[in-house]
């Protein structure tokens, strides 16, 4: 059912647009492909016939007709889900179904064709140096580092994989993160606000478990409820051979891969940060890193 708040011509133009992508999906699913004969020459447009789509999806033929009409009728998630499975429609496409019949659409997904995406975005972070950039999945374990993240962040393959539990946990990542203190709540609020887009999702759940148990501090905030949104955070980073770094992360998303958040780091005019990140990653800055001062 539309909103109350949605105008009528939104409504129209919404109801229309669901009909017009009903049809055209239905057209492009075979009876071959929905396990049905073909009917031979009895067809005369190519497709499922719309009493075909309701026996498959389990629905009332007059029912899904008024559907495919773009009627103001009340509907479900679990008939559209229906519709959607013999529609065969890709994750996307059930999310705009969902968005047509005025339902909040499910979480996003990722469909099988966008799964093997980590090339491409490894040629992402890459690009990004002489700054930092880490990929992180939704529980904000690390998947991908570049090699400025390496050596600022303190990222290697013997740190612990999850960025949250790092934060609280590895003391040399705490001891490169200037005024920690005042960092904490809003790192802790930003996860916070990342589970309850995902209430049922028990990974969430194990990495808050894993943290309370390891860190008082963790769990006094956790218990704060704060909440905050992802997005761009300032950071100052103190790093021993270099000092004071001033940098922007910024987070960022993928439609195609919403399991993962790509986190750039974007160097601040203070602190000659730029000109200091590029000595870092340079040859002589990284025999420096061989005999790190302690810190």
């Amino acid at each position: 059912m539309a909103t109350a708040l949605e105008s009528t011509t939104a409504k129209q133009h919404r109801l229309a647009e669901l009909r017009e992508f009903l049809m055209n999906r239905r057209a492009r699913v075979s009876p071959a492909e929905a396990g049905l004969p073909d009917g031979g020459q009895r067809r005369r447009t190519p497709g499922l016939r719309r009493e075909e789509v309701a026996v498959l999806a389990g629905v009332g033929v007059s029912w899904y007709q008024w559907l495919e009409q773009g009627r103001d009728i009340t509907v479900s998630p679990q008939v559209l889900d229906a519709v959607a499975r013999v529609l065969r429609l890709s994750p996307a496409e059930r999310r705009h179904l969902y968005v047509l019949a005025a339902l909040n659409p499910p979480a996003p997904e990722t469909a099988p064709e966008d799964r093997d995406m980590c090339e491409g975005l490894r040629r992402l972070i890459d690009a990004w140096m002489p700054f930092p950039a880490h990929i992180m999945d939704a529980y904000w374990n690390t998947v991908l580092y570049n090699d400025a993240a390496a050596i600022v962040l303190g990222m290697s393959p013997d740190s612990a994989p999850n960025c949250l539990v790092s934060f609280f946990t590895d003391e040399l990542y705490r001891a490169r993160v200037a005024h920690w203190e005042e960092v904490a709540p809003r790192v802790v609020a930003q996860f916070r606000s990342a589970c309850s887009e995902n209430p049922e999702d028990e990974g969430f759940r194990h990495v808050v478990e894993e943290l309370i148990g390891l860190s008082p501090e963790f769990a006094a905030l956790w218990e704060r409820r704060d909440i905050l949104p992802g997005g761009q955070n300032r950071k100052e980073m103190e790093h021993p051979l270099v000092g004071t770094l001033y940098v922007e992360a910024t987070q960022l998303r993928v439609p195609a891969r919403p399991d993962l958040v790509i986190v750039l780091h974007t160097p601040l005019p203070e602190g000659a940060t730029a000109e200091k990140l590029e000595w870092l990653v340079s040859p002589e800055g990284r025999r420096g890193a061989m005999y790190p001062v302690a810190g």
